[in-house]
Formats: structure tokens, sequence, C-alpha cells
């Protein structure tokens, strides 16, 4: 458990460290198309979401490999902690603005902040319980499935309100 448990807290700092550098990444390197996919396009929401979602599943395969047999439900809590967190991105960042009537920087990052911290806690806590083994197979098909929203939403974005940078 201790084991699981730092492993957790280094990838919450994992993921604030490369989500922070990705959030420049795509500029920095020219607006250059493949990393475009992984990183954000522009200011939007949903790009946004990117920040978390591609580092914690790159950080959750490492996890996989080194305790998928000690602990048989990462599986299914990492998963589940990538799409709690990830959505709560929009979650917040539409509910403090609602409130506000406008969108203000440090917010923005503890937003950023407070879903990485939330992801990663309930990825542990739920580890240790196992109740999401049974729906293991939904979890990484829902994954699959944001991650090719992700891919596929970066240069050919729907209309909506998420996929637009903020006024």
């Amino acid at each position: 458990m201790k084991q699981l448990k730092f492993y957790t807290i280094i990838g919450v700092i994992f993921v604030l460290a490369t989500g922070s550098l990705a959030h420049f990444l795509y500029g920095w390197l020219g607006n250059n198309h493949m990393v475009g996919l992984f990183t954000p396009v522009n200011e939007s929401i949903w790009e946004h979401m990117k920040l978390l979602f591609f580092p914690m599943l790159l950080y959750s395969l490492f996890i996989f490999y080194r305790f998928k047999s000690t602990y048989p439900c990462v599986v299914s809590s990492f998963c589940f902690g990538i799409l709690t967190g990830t959505w709560l991105i929009p979650a917040l960042y539409y509910a403090y603005t609602y409130i506000l009537g406008k969108n203000i920087f440090l917010l923005d990052i503890g937003t950023f902040l407070l879903s990485t911290i939330s992801s990663f806690g309930l990825s542990y806590r739920l580890s240790l319980s196992c109740r999401l083994k049974p729906y293991t197979i939904i979890l990484a098909f829902l994954i699959g499935v944001l991650f090719a929203c992700f891919v596929i939403f970066s240069y050919s974005p729907p209309g909506l309100k998420i996929f637009r940078a903020p006024a």
C-alpha cells in the first residue's frame, strides 16, 4: 500500500509538470501537427482537458505495468480516475465562470491542480477497494473513445462552446 501511495503522489507531480509543459509544447514546436494531437492547439476548454488526460494516461500505463499483479483493480481504478479528472476540468471551469461571470487565470491553474489531485486520489482509493473491477472493460473502452475524440477534434472540432476559446 505504501508503494502505491508513493507512486500515486509521484503521479500527481508528473501530471502537473508534464501537463504544464504540454500547454506550451505545440507553440514551441512550431504548431507541429502530430504534437497538436496530444497537446492543446488552442485555448478552448476541450483542448485544456488534454493537459490531464494524456500525461495521466501515460503515467497510468507505468502504474498498470508496475502494480497490476499486486493491485488487481488498478486498471479500472486509474481508467476511472483519468475520466473523472479530465471531465472535472470543464465542470469546475464552467461552475466558477458561471458564478463569477469571468475566467480568472489563477482559478484555471487551481482547476487543473484540483482535477489532477482528485483523479489520483480517486484512483488510489479505488485501487484498494476494488469496487470498479467489474467495469474494467467499459472504463477502458471509454478511455479509448475519449482518446479518439481528442485526436479527431484537435483539428476538426464541432461547433459547441467547449471547443471554442473563452472570450
